[in-house]
């Protein structure tokens, strides 16, 4: 019941900055039982990989390769998550892909993943 769409994508040369968005919608009730939200990245012939996730509470993951470049941040009144993107490399060229869960505590733990349908980055002079 959660849609997940993303945008800030494009061209930017090394060195330079990008700023990712990304915006969930559906029920109320999804909304509010929002748990972890993250961004992924996927370059061609390569495995999707975590680039930055940050939970309900604030608490934030970075991979390697983005530390002290990358920095994501949440909005639970706008239902919104953003990855800030600093110091870019061509190797920062990727798909980008937002992905956030639901999370209902009841008789056991029922977790549904989400996923946005990717924006491009190119870092390339």
């Amino acid at each position: 019941q959660v849609h997940l769409v993303e945008s800030g994508g494009g061209l930017v040369q090394p060195g330079g900055s990008l700023r990712l968005s990304c915006t969930a919608s559906g029920s109320r009730q999804s909304l509010n039982i929002l748990n972890d939200m993250a961004w992924y990245r996927q370059a061609p012939g390569k495995q999707r990989e975590l680039v930055a996730l940050i939970t309900d509470g604030g608490v934030t993951n970075y991979a390697n390769a983005v530390k002290g470049r990358f920095t994501i941040s949440r909005n639970n009144a706008k239902y919104t998550v953003d990855l800030q993107m600093n110091s870019l490399k061509v190797e920062d060229t990727a798909v980008y892909y937002c992905k956030a869960d639901t999370l209902i505590y009841g008789l056991g733990m029922e977790l549904t993943d989400y996923w946005g349908q990717g924006t491009q980055v190119i870092v390339s002079s």
